[in-house]
């Protein structure tokens, strides 16, 4: 039998298959951030008895927010909506966990109250551009520096997100740290210039990360957090002097701590709403962090049947994301188990729209219907 298709068991959940839905942004919620009437059927199309689901990533504040309609865990109305979604995924008997974010300097001032500047560790400026309230893409601003007792309500604005998710009935969150957002950014010294308890040494970057995961330990046990990191991946204009060091260091404590799962992103691949690539990295982080960390590990891009293969059989991985392919494909291990070939993706329906590119792609039951 395939290892793809063995069980694995997650802290309490009893998954059926090690094929996970990772968080893929689709920008397509209400302006108030509550998810759309869509995102129910969406989700319950990719569910299987079983299967992991990693909702997509969803701002803690609206202060977190860095792209239009995306949804958010901080509102009454939101936790009604997440509760519509979670209850249809858990009637086809998968595990759905909420991925919990804050961008902090990826955002843009229309995004945020009174047309603030966004917040970040150090008042430094990234590359690129980002995306407006009215879908423009502008140069990203340059964020204001957070004073220590922001940083203490951040901290409250994830527990309170940790608590609308159980709310909301997720069986668990994952910490959003990669792909340049503002735990990352905290975490690498290209972005963090701090010379306060948050900013120097690796300790001290490392510091509101694992404060935002001592908090939320509180709502939810440690068996159900996750938490997601890309190292060596500079999505976001990020870097860190010797990313090795960090890292080795930042997954030792989550495996100290005793965290339900590690969700690692490889570097060489797509990674968020920005296709960067670091050819400076190693060709397997799964594979260099994987001694410090015997806990369940995620790892997640451009995977396919063969290579998930592989890193299940090296022990690089536990389990294994496939991000694309489940936008294209609601039954995605239905077609790799059976060797079918996957539907091509859209890319210009992957960020905004309605139910073209979002809950129209055919399911291989669909297309047996159709050519009868």
């Amino acid at each position: 039998m395939k290892q793809l298709f063995t069980p694995f068991r997650l802290g309490s959940y009893q998954l059926s298959h090690r094929i996970v839905m990772p968080p893929l942004t689709r920008m397509r919620a209400g302006a108030d951030g509550v998810p759309s009437s869509l995102a129910a059927a969406y989700y319950s199309q990719r569910a299987t008895k079983g299967g992991l689901i990693i909702a997509e990533a969803t701002q803690i504040s609206q202060e977190g927010q860095g792209y239009p309609q995306t949804p958010g865990i901080y509102t009454q109305n939101q936790v009604a909506g997440w509760e519509t979604v979670t209850e249809a995924v858990k009637k086809q008997g998968a595990i759905f966990y909420l991925q919990l974010w804050h961008v902090g300097r990826i955002s843009h001032s229309s995004l945020q109250r009174d047309g603030a500047l966004p917040v970040a560790p150090s008042a430094i400026k990234a590359a690129g551009n980002a995306y407006t309230s009215s879908w423009k893409r502008e140069p990203y601003e340059t964020p204001r520096a957070l004073e220590l007792h922001e940083i203490e309500q951040i901290v409250a604005d994830y527990r309170r997100a940790a608590e609308n998710a159980k709310q909301a009935g997720f069986h668990g969150i994952e910490i959003h740290a990669a792909n340049g957002y503002l735990l990352q950014q905290f975490l690498e010294d290209k972005t963090n210039q701090r010379n306060d308890r948050y900013g120097g040494s690796i300790e001290n970057r490392a510091r509101l990360l694992f404060e935002v995961l001592d908090e939320v330990a509180e709502v939810w046990p440690n068996e159900c957090i996750g938490v997601r990191l890309s190292p060596f991946n500079d999505v976001g204009d990020i870097a860190d002097s010797d990313p090795e060091k960090l890292y080795t260091y930042v997954i030792k404590q989550l495996a100290e701590r005793g965290i339900g799962y590690l969700h690692l992103i490889e570097p060489q691949v797509r990674s968020g709403l920005v296709e960067e690539m670091n050819h400076e990295a190693p060709s397997s982080v799964a594979t260099m962090f994987r001694p410090y960390f015997s806990g369940p590990l995620i790892v997640s891009g451009g995977f396919d049947a063969d290579t998930a293969e592989q890193a299940l059989a090296a022990r690089t991985a536990d389990l294994v994301a496939f991000g694309r392919a489940f936008i294209a494909n609601p039954d995605l291990p239905k077609r790799l188990k059976l060797g079918t070939p996957l539907n091509m993706l859209d890319k210009s329906t992957i960020y905004g729209g309605f139910e073209h590119g979002y809950t129209d792609y055919p399911s291989i039951d669909d297309i047996d219907k159709n050519t009868k």
